[in-house]
C-alpha cells in the first residue's frame, strides 16, 4: 500500500491483515451486517507485511466486507518526514482521499529511490499494486492523510465473472493513474466503509463487480451472447429476495439460484425489473415494515430491528428514499 500506517497501527496490521478481519477488535468498525459484522467468507485476508516510521493514527480504520474485496479507509497524521515498505499477498487498489499540509508531497515506487510528487495532484489518482510486488512510500510536510485500500480477491472474483480477467492487467503495476470510472466506484466504497447505516450487501457486491471491470477492462468471452431472463427466472429472483430480504444477501446466492453469473444476473435483473436487486431488496423491506406498522402489530423501533435495519432511524431514511415521506407521515395518510 503506498499510503503509509501508523506506529500505532502497526500491531492491529499485523492482527487484521494476518488474520480475518475482526470487527470486534478495538479501533476498528465496519458498517457491514449487524453489529458490524459481514457474515460472507470472512476468512480471506490480504496478509499485509509493512514496515512504517513517523505516522500515527487520527481515527479508528472503517472497513467493509465483501464477496472477493475488502476496503478500508484510514486516517493518519503524520511527522514532517515518514515512510512505510509494504508487502502483500493480495493485490490492492490504494487512493488518496484527501490531504493537510502546504506544499505536502508523496513519493510512490516500487523501489526505495523514490522522486517526489506534490500530494495536491496525487488527491484523487490511484495506484495499483500486484500481489507480491513490494512498494515503498514516503511522506513529508504532511499533518494528515487519508486514503482508501481495496484488497481484492482473485479466486473470488474470478469465479464471479463469466470473462476471464486479463492476467497482463491483474499482474502489471499501475502508479498514480486517473481513471473517472474507477474513481467514482472507489469512492462510492470508501463512503459506503464510513456509513454508518450499511446498505445491503448486494450493493457491496456490485460496486465491487463494477470496479473489478472497469480496472481490469473485463470483456465477455466471444461467441457468448444472452438474452433477457425469462419471466420464470425474475419472478424466482424476486421471491427470493422478498423472503429473504431482512438478512444480507450475496450475488453468489443469486447466481446459484438462477446458474448464471454473478455479474450477469446483476445487470440482467436491472434490465427486467429496471432496479438492481440492492434497491428490490430494499423495497421489499419497506414493503414488510408497511404490512407490519399498519397491522399495529410493533413499534417503529422494534419493526426496524426485525427487519434488519441499524435502528429506528435507518428504517425512516430507507422508508422515506423508497416512499418520499417518513413512516409516521404514511400512517397518518393511511389512517385519516
Amino acid at each position: 500500500m503506498f499510503c503509509v500506517k501508523a506506529p500505532l497501527v502497526r500491531m492491529r496490521l499485523v492482527r487484521i491483515f494476518c488474520g480475518p478481519y475482526n470487527p470486534d477488535m478495538p479501533g476498528t468498525t465496519s458498517g457491514g451486517g449487524k453489529n458490524g459484522r459481514t457474515d460472507h467468507a470472512m476468512t480471506f485476508h490480504p496478509r499485509m507485511q509493512n514496515r512504517i516510521d513517523g505516522i500515527s493514527d487520527a481515527r479508528d480504520l472503517r472497513w467493509r466486507a465483501w464477496s472477493g474485496a475488502i476496503a478500508d479507509v484510514w486516517d493518519v497524521t503524520c511527522a514532517p518526514e515518514a515512510e512505510g515498505e509494504y508487502l502483500s499477498q493480495a493485490p490492492r487498489l490504494v487512493m488518496v482521499l484527501d490531504h493537510s499540509g502546504d506544499d505536502a508531497s508523496m513519493d510512490l515506487a516500487l523501489s526505495p529511490a523514490c522522486h517526489g510528487c506534490p500530494l495536491a495532484q496525487l488527491r484523487g489518482t490511484m495506484s495499483y499494486v500486484p500481489a507480491g510486488v513490494r512498494s515503498w512510500a514516503r511522506v513529508e510536510n504532511a499533518r494528515g492523510l487519508k486514503h482508501l485500500d481495496i484488497h481484492l480477491d482473485i479466486p473470488a472474483l474470478q469465479k464471479r465473472f463469466s470473462c476471464c480477467l486479463d492476467r497482463d492487467a491483474v499482474e502489471t503495476p499501475r502508479l498514480a493513474f486517473a481513471d473517472p470510472r474507477v474513481a467514482g466506484l472507489a469512492r462510492l466504497i470508501a463512503a459506503e466503509c464510513e456509513q454508518p447505516d450499511p446498505s445491503p450487501d448486494l450493493y457491496g457486491d456490485a460496486l465491487v463487480s463494477g470496479l473489478v471491470a472497469a480496472l481490469f477492462r473485463t470483456c465477455p468471452k466471444a461467441g457468448r451472447k444472452r438474452g433477457a431472463l425469462p419471466p420464470c427466472v425474475v419472478r424466482r429472483i424476486t421471491d427470493f429476495l422478498s423472503d429473504n430480504c431482512t438478512r444480507n444477501i450475496r450475488l453468489a446466492e443469486l447466481a446459484d439460484l438462477t446458474g448464471l453469473s454473478e455479474t450477469y444476473v446483476c445487470s440482467a435483473f436491472k434490465a427486467a425489473t429496471g432496479l438492481p436487486p440492492h434497491k428490490w431488496q430494499m423495497r421489499a423491506r419497506v414493503d414488510k415494515a408497511k404490512a407490519l406498522l399498519d397491522a399495529r402489530e410493533t413499534s417503529l423501533a422494534e419493526a426496524a430491528v426485525d427487519l434488519g435495519f441499524s435502528d429506528q432511524a435507518h428504517l425512516t431514511r430507507v422508508f422515506r428514499q423508497v416512499v418520499g415521506t417518513t413512516p409516521a407521515a404514511w400512517l397518518r395518510e393511511r389512517r385519516a
